[in-house]
């Protein structure tokens, strides 16, 4: 993890921002700059992050203070951002950081499917900075960032129907069926989701959850390589988002374990659903790499998802995952 205060300054000069731009986009910029941080790349986090500065904007106004009376009425009220932000900064300000996120991680689970599930991948990125600095006050707005955003974009899915599944992570996510209708964005699509293959579904030791999350992240990762043509950036959450789940869990009583693991097979296998290639392509890297040489080049190529999908591979850390980060290197437009 970065030692020399950059992120802590790069999370600063962030925080004055909104958490979207134009009204539906995401502000991927404090979750890059973490992941370039967590990587050996502070040094690089202010010059990506004037290249990255045109697309934010600015913090977006109050409407209502949310408090401990009215936080239902607000929850998943899009408008209602910086209340939600305000709101998680007293609390932690007032609270361990880690009793705040137990008591309103099982609250927002069940919507982490709001903002195309970047709120939840915003979270991750901030608890693990705060696994490995508990106290710097950047990191702690950070994370009211993170879950006021969630809270905010707040977006449950019920009523699916469970389908035929497989007893591993890859062959459960081979079973996806694509939607039909593949026209719209994500809230379109998730709508059009009715039912996902049952995969853990009989999980009820908390350390077994673990293992099945971390193979989910590695399964989603891994085939990306060859899928990941059938939708370039939102593909890139099938493996992103569950592995946001799985850096929370450390932060998270054990029983909370399951749920997460439950929504966070959810969200990967809709997202397959919703922008899965009907078959697959094969993908071989033009020469040999190392771990190293595929952070520098996602870093040089400069598009958010890249880095965040090669921050995921790295936590994998396998061939088969660094081949998935060069492949959305290889689909991806450059930042610039």
């Amino acid at each position: 993890m970065d030692t020399t205060g950059i992120l802590d300054e790069a999370l600063q000069r962030l925080h004055g921002s909104g958490p979207e731009r134009l009204g539906r986009l995401t502000n991927h910029a404090p979750m890059a700059v973490e992941a370039l941080a967590a990587h050996g790349q502070a040094g690089s986090v202010h010059r990506w992050l004037d290249l990255y500065a045109p697309k934010l904007e600015e913090f977006p106004s109050v409407v209502e203070r949310v408090t401990a009376a009215n936080w239902r009425s607000a929850l998943g009220d899009t408008r209602r951002a910086a209340d939600w932000i305000g709101y998680f900064g007293r609390e932690i300000a007032e609270r361990p950081w880690r009793d705040v996120l137990t008591e309103w991680w099982p609250r927002l689970l069940p919507g982490l499917y709001g903002g195309s599930t970047h709120p939840v991948i915003r979270v991750g990125h901030a608890v693990r900075t705060l696994l490995a600095d508990d106290g710097t006050e950047p990191r702690l707005t950070e994370l009211s960032h993170g879950l006021g955003y969630w809270a905010a974009r707040y977006h449950p899915v019920a009523d699916l129907v469970p389908l035929p599944g497989a007893d591993s992570a890859a062959a459960a996510l081979e079973a996806v069926t694509p939607i039909a209708a593949r026209d719209g964005g994500f809230p379109a699509r998730l709508g059009r989701v009715t039912g996902l293959p049952v995969w853990a579904a009989a999980v009820t030791d908390p350390h077994d959850a673990r293992r099945r999350l971390t193979d989910l992240v590695r399964a989603a990762t891994h085939r990306y390589a060859t899928h990941g043509h059938g939708e370039k950036t939102m593909l890139v959450h099938a493996a992103t988002a569950p592995n946001a789940v799985l850096r929370v869990l450390p932060a998270l009583p054990p029983a909370l374990w399951v749920p997460s693991l439950r929504a966070a097979w959810t969200a990967s296998a809709a997202v397959t659903a919703m922008y899965a290639p009907q078959a697959p392509v094969a993908f071989t890297p033009s020469a040999a790499f190392t771990a190293e040489e595929v952070v520098e080049r996602a870093l040089a190529h400069g598009d958010e998802h890249v880095i965040k999908l090669t921050d995921t591979a790295l936590d994998v850390g396998d061939e088969r995952a660094l081949t998935a980060a060069l492949r959305s290197i290889d689909l991806s437009e450059p930042l610039v």
